[in-house]
């Protein structure tokens, strides 16, 4: 049986309750929120892609109905739903297209299949999407009514919020700041969407590597990377040479930050946020760790070199704050925010 944490105790919490689910290639993470974003109850079980997404609607349900048990609620305690996955998807039918790490699932209406499962309504939502509105009602940007996430990871994903509303599109691209050309050169390197000159084909993790091994075969060997071969090559094993001094490892992750501040720019000069975020997996090591920090002021040096002057010293860059977390309660959030819509 999968574990369960707990928080904010039930008679303290503000009802009604919301639940988020958020489905990566691996796990589901499930969780509780009240209707100001407090944690509740938290649960996480394996996603078993190759079932299908009929049967991972059942176990999310059983998962939301222990969760509901174990902090002495009522199912009827929890009005809504919110579901994140990966994209492709097309919102307005409630339809997973077909993501790469979901094969099994592709073309399938998970909409209406958690809906039914779980017996309430869902709200649908891309994964980064969904995190980018955890990290503004809860997170990073809680003080602020537009703010821009940008997600480090395979890939570089991210959201928009507007005035407190989540940017979604008319074809639900809305916040695909990975896809920011950022180098129009006919040479430019192409990203998994076979779209060249794109601010994820240099800081995804795949553009990270691929940028290193070049600086490795240019190197004459004078660097601790050099010795990686294959798989050993990761942002993970760049970062620690980093750490040990590696001049060639330091350069790149600077690198980085200095692409993805020029991807930023024209995001700051198209939605005019108060408050930037980058999250995910690969952020250096993040608030608190010396690269990591290093890495964000470098960001934020090299952006404010692109943007207008009076946004310099008005526009917060930051990491976010809730980590994995982000996307089951912005999930949760979307829902309430739709919830407290239909209300009125």
């Amino acid at each position: 049986m999968a574990e369960i944490e707990t928080f904010l105790p039930l008679d303290q919490a503000k009802l009604p309750l919301f639940a988020g689910i958020d489905v990566g290639g691996t796990n589901i993470k499930i969780g509780i929120v009240d209707s100001t974003g407090e944690r509740i109850a938290f649960t996480k079980i394996e996603t078993r892609q190759e079932e299908g997404p009929q049967r991972a609607a059942e176990r999310s349900a059983e998962s939301l109905a222990s969760l509901i048990d174990a902090v002495g609620g009522k199912p009827t305690d929890v009005v809504r739903a919110g579901l994140a996955t990966p994209g492709p998807m097309d919102i307005p039918a409630g339809l997973l297209l077909q993501p790469g790490n979901l094969r099994a699932w592709h073309f399938s209406p998970v909409r209406d299949l958690f809906s039914q499962a779980c017996g309430v309504p869902v709200t649908f939502a891309n994964d980064a999407n969904a995190a980018s509105f955890g990290e503004f009602w809860t997170g990073a940007g809680a003080e602020v009514r537009n703010m821009v996430l940008f997600t480090l990871g395979t890939g570089v994903g991210g959201g928009i919020i507007v005035d407190g509303r989540l940017l979604v599109g008319s074809h639900g691209a809305g916040g695909e700041v990975g896809h920011i050309v950022i180098d129009c050169r006919d040479d430019a390197p192409n990203n998994t969407c076979n779209l060249r000159g794109t601010l994820e084909g240099y800081c995804g993790a795949y553009g990270v590597l691929a940028r290193t091994r070049t600086a490795i075969a240019q190197s004459d060997g004078n660097t601790s990377l050099a010795k990686l071969e294959g798989d050993d090559l990761t942002p993970l094993a760049i970062a620690e040479a980093a750490e040990a001094g590696d001049e060639l490892a330091t350069s790149i992750i600077m690198e980085t930050a200095k692409m993805l501040a020029i991807g930023m720019a024209s995001v700051i000069h198209t939605v005019d946020p108060e408050s930037v975020v980058i999250g995910g997996a690969m952020t250096f090591g993040g608030a608190g760790n010396a690269l990591g920090e290093r890495f964000l002021e470098e960001v934020r040096t090299q952006t404010r070199k692109r943007i207008f002057e009076n946004l310099k010293d008005t526009i917060a860059i930051d990491f976010a704050r809730l980590g994995g977390d982000a996307g089951y309660i912005g999930a949760a959030g979307l829902a309430c925010d739709d919830y407290q819509t239909e209300q009125k």
